[in-house]
């Protein structure tokens, strides 16, 4: 459960004496467990009626911790389930009104669109291109540039994978500091290389007649994909002298 800041240095500054936290204050309290979340990302999700901040008479948002645990909850629900947020609103409306629900999952796509499914053992989803363009906040033109570059790339089916939207969101936001799809290449080249050893090593248990051998090896990519990341992230750190929150 996310945990709202109760004291510290810059607490007493970031929220009002009622205990209202400023935008600033939420996003360093959801990075604990999202770090790749923005305050664009935040906005987006208000504008969408997911969350509705306080507003002061400057139009400042101020956040209630009710605020930041729904906010969590619905990161929750994208990163771990892969849900629209047409269906996560849905589903956190039916637990304010008391209902006993079962969370749902995305399971299939149909003309274009994702269908959903209750689900005890969620299944990777698919968003249309129109869902991906509007969860981003980007223009066709700018998906198309980055489907150029193969940064964003559809499935046979015309769908994409619903980390496309993560890919997205972050090539925007690098767009902000003047870094350009252009400028990307090399990261993608790289991402192949290490999605390549992975594949190696795990491509003998991928390839077992046992079915729990060949589930094993879901598990063992998973584990392998956190060590990369983290192993790149510590990399890049390391070359640039910098130490991240």
């Amino acid at each position: 459960m996310l945990q709202t800041p109760s004291g510290g240095a810059g607490a007493g500054t970031a929220a009002t004496d009622s205990g209202l936290m400023s935008i600033g204050t939420v996003l360093n309290v959801l990075r604990d467990e999202f770090p790749e979340v923005t305050i664009s990302k935040i906005r987006f999700l208000e504008s969408e009626g997911l969350i509705e901040p306080q507003r002061t008479p400057s139009g400042y948002r101020k956040f209630s911790a009710d605020d930041v645990e729904r906010l969590g909850h619905v990161l929750r629900m994208q990163r771990d389930h892969y849900l629209p947020l047409k269906v996560i609103r849905e589903h956190l409306d039916a637990i304010a009104r008391g209902e006993a629900v079962q969370l749902p999952a995305l399971a299939r796509q149909r003309d274009g669109e994702a269908v959903v499914e209750a689900s005890e053992a969620p299944t990777a989803a698919r968003i249309g291109r129109a869902e991906l363009l509007a969860a981003a906040e980007i223009c066709e033109r700018e998906l198309e540039e980055w489907e150029a570059y193969g940064l964003v790339a559809p499935l046979p089916d015309g769908a994409y994978d619903a980390e496309a939207v993560t890919v997205a969101s972050l090539v925007s936001e690098l767009g902000r500091f003047g870094i350009e799809p252009r400028h990307l290449r090399v990261m993608k080249a790289a991402a192949d290389r290490e999605a390549g050893l992975v594949d190696q090593v795990v491509a003998p248990l991928k390839r077992h007649r046992n079915p729990q051998t060949r589930a094993h090896a879901e598990a063992r990519t998973k584990e392998l994909a956190v060590l990369t990341v983290k192993l790149h992230a510590a990399l890049v750190q390391t070359a640039l002298g910098v130490r991240l929150p």
